[in-house]
């Protein structure tokens, strides 16, 4: 029986030392390819609260670029990164990197940017809910203004609020929710939506323009942002971040441990009873 005992003792050592090794070997692939799924799943989520409203859901281009195509560099993430973080000057492309006084950190331009290059070998495309207006008294539109405010603020939300604050704050994009020292404000107002600012990071929003909203759409938009001065500012929601999954590995190494420490003190134990 203890010749038994003793050889069962044997196998399961090397039996655990064999697992051990192979977890690991192997631990680290599975752990790169879990931190790249979340990376994913983290940089679609950025991607669809900051970038989506102008270069589309899918990345095929609004009112900015496109994003999902070949990217012909030796190092494409570079330059992704680079554009995300500094912004193009001149352009359209605003700087989204912390340092250049955007609201993206270091870790969230490093997600966006695997992301956006995930397109090229056909990576999945992922798709969140924005942005929305909560509800809130019905609101009037400002003396003389055409547009229906109430409808305006869900389209602001979902084209405006990402670069200028769901409540007209500012972020990457100029503070609305002011005065507007003018004879008719909503003239300017409406002007800049639709042509945009030449040389600025504000693009022209009007089909006519090359943009996605109707001339009701810019006379709604336009309505909502000069009903601010006095008034409160709507309440947006915002879905849960996935939470980072768990190191399933790391278990089965304490696992196999565990029965090989088990397996050894029983063996011992019937070697050496005089002891118990």
């Amino acid at each position: 029986m203890i010749p038994s005992l003793k050889r069962l003792a044997g196998y399961s050592i090397i039996f655990g030392l064999v697992l051990i090794t192979a977890l690991l070997f192997t631990s680290p692939a599975v752990a790169q390819e879990v931190a790249e799924e979340e990376l994913l799943e983290q940089g679609a989520q950025i991607y669809a609260e900051n970038c989506a409203v102008c270069h589309g859901e899918d990345g095929q281009g609004r009112v900015g670029a496109t994003l999902a195509k070949n990217w012909p560099s030796i190092r494409p993430d570079l330059r992704v990164r680079d554009v995300i973080d500094r912004g193009i000057p001149g352009t359209f492309m605003p700087a989204w990197g912390l340092a250049h006084g955007g609201p993206l950190t270091e870790q969230e331009i490093d997600a966006t940017t695997f992301y956006i290059l995930s397109w090229q070998d056909g990576g999945p495309i992922y798709i969140f809910p924005t942005a929305t207006p909560g509800s809130r008294l019905a609101l009037t539109p400002p003396p003389g203004i055409s547009g229906d405010p109430n409808r305006g603020a869900f389209l602001y939300a979902s084209n405006c609020a990402v670069c200028h604050g769901l409540e007209g704050e500012g972020r990457v994009g100029a503070t609305l929710a002011k005065d507007w020292p003018s004879f008719r404000p909503d003239l300017r107002v409406k002007s800049v939506i639709e042509t945009g600012i030449e040389g600025s990071a504000m693009p022209g929003w009007s089909q006519e323009h090359g943009g996605p909203l109707t001339d009701q759409d810019i006379n709604d938009i336009t309505a909502y942002i000069l009903t601010w001065e006095g008034a409160e500012s709507i309440e947006g929601t915002q879905e849960p971040a996935v939470g980072p999954l768990t190191g399933w590995p790391v278990w089965v190494i304490v696992i196999g441990v565990f029965v090989i420490i088990v397996i050894a003190i029983i063996y011992y134990s019937r070697q050496n009873p005089s002891e118990d």
